[in-house]
């Protein structure tokens, strides 16, 4: 592998993880986590620019007619409030700053995905022009598609998270979550 190009020391520093002989035979052998480029680091100096570019640009606007506007203006005091979406989603990106991280107990579900990364956690998906997902990720919500709709998630989490939700609350959620 052609080690000059495309490699930058963030991506490149030490990752204990790796050292997990059990879990990643492959990399522990190969000291895989304590493997640091050789030569000029081209890409770490950039990395501010390009993470300030993807948060400037826009987000899509949901099609006229595609969510209920009084149901969605109710529905964002549900998901700030009763719902706590916003403790994790966080608006205005609705993702979660800093460590977005959480195990598959925390969001009660199986940890099959999970397990795929050196962690072990599911990251806290952005939730913006979520009314677009179930074009552009055919086969459903959530991390792998395993919710058919919006509802199936919010029924999820009800029950989790013993909100309690009534089913107003749901579909003026799911209205809200088709609006942003």
């Amino acid at each position: 592998m052609d080690r000059r190009l495309g490699h930058g020391d963030v991506l490149e520093r030490v990752d204990p993880r790796l050292d997990d002989a059990k879990r990643f035979p492959v990399a522990a052998r190969a000291k895989l986590g304590h493997q640091r480029p050789q030569g000029e680091d081209k890409i770490t100096a950039k990395l501010p620019a390009l993470h300030f570019y993807q948060l400037s640009l826009p987000t899509p606007k949901p099609l006229p007619g595609s969510f209920d506007k009084a149901a969605a203006d109710r529905g964002v005091g549900v998901f700030n409030a009763k719902a706590r979406c916003a403790s994790c989603h966080v608006p205005p990106l609705f993702t979660e700053p800093g460590w977005n991280l959480h195990t598959a107990q925390e969001i009660g579900i199986d940890e099959f995905q999970a397990m795929r990364s050196p962690d072990g956690r599911y990251r806290t998906a952005p939730l913006r022009a979520l009314w677009d997902m179930k074009k552009s990720h055919k086969g459903g919500f959530y991390h792998d598609g395993r919710f058919a709709t919006l509802l199936d998630v919010v029924n999820h989490y009800d029950r989790h998270f013993g909100l309690r939700l009534s089913e107003q609350e749901k579909a003026d959620l799911i209205e809200y979550l088709k609006s942003i």
